[in-house]
C-alpha cells in the first residue's frame, strides 16, 4: 500500500516533529481539486516544504525554526504523524481563536480562511511519532507541485514514541472543542 505524505511548511513539520505543536490549520495548495482540502488520510509521514514559506505569516516564537533546505533535491521527511481530530470550521472568528495553539500568525490564518473566496478551514489535531531516522528520498517531478496529499509508494519507517503524551492530546482535544463551540468534529 502506497504511503501517504502531507506537504506543510518546515518550520511547521519541525515544530509538530520537536512537540511545539499538535494543530495544524490547513487550506489547501492551489492544485488542489476544486472543494480544496480534504483530510484523506488518518496517517501519513510529514514532508516538510520550503515553497511559499513566508516568515511574516509564523508567529514569532517559531522563526528560530527557520531555515534553508538542508538538502536541496531531497525530501527528508522527520515524522509520521496520526489525526486524533479533524474540524472544518466555517466562521473565521473561530478560526483564529486557535492561533497560540499552532505555528501561524491569526492574519495568516485569516488569509487562508478567505483564500479563492471559500470561507473555511480545517483544524487538525495531530499525534506526531518522530522517525527513528528521517526517510531521505530523491524529490521527483510527481512530487513536486502546490498540492497537500503526496503518495511516496511503499516505503518502510520505524516510528519513535509520541512526542506528546497522551494526557497534553487529550487536553488538546478539549481545548479545540471549547474554543470552537458548535463546530461538529468530522
Amino acid at each position: 500500500m502506497p504511503t501517504p505524505a502531507l506537504k506543510e511548511w518546515d518550520v511547521q513539520s519541525q515544530a509538530l516533529s520537536l512537540g511545539q505543536t499538535a494543530v495544524l490549520i490547513r487550506k489547501g495548495g492551489i492544485m488542489e481539486t476544486h472543494d480544496g482540502f480534504e483530510v484523506e488520510h488518518r496517517s501519513f509521514l510529514l514532508y516538510p516544504t520550503f515553497l511559499h514559506q513566508n516568515p511574516a505569516e509564523l508567529r514569532p516564537e517559531f522563526a528560530p525554526l527557520l531555515r534553508d533546505d538542508p538538502q536541496p533535491g531531497a525530501i527528508v521527511l522527520p515524522a509520521l504523524a496520526e489525526v486524533m481530530g479533524v474540524w472544518k470550521i466555517e466562521q473565521e472568528a473561530q478560526a483564529r481563536a486557535l492561533a497560540d495553539l499552532q505555528a501561524l500568525t491569526a492574519d495568516a490564518i485569516s488569509r487562508r480562511f478567505a483564500y479563492r473566496g471559500r470561507p473555511w478551514v480545517h483544524a487538525l489535531l495531530l499525534r506526531v511519532r518522530p522517525l527513528s531516522a528521517p526517510l531521505v528520498l530523491p524529490e521527483t517531478p510527481q512530487m513536486l507541485g502546490c498540492v497537500s496529499w503526496v503518495p511516496l509508494g511503499e516505503v518502510a519507517v520505524e516510528a519513535g514514541p509520541p512526542v506528546l503524551d497522551e494526557t497534553r492530546l487529550e487536553g488538546l482535544h478539549s481545548e479545540i472543542e471549547a474554543r470552537l463551540g458548535e463546530t461538529a468534529q468530522l
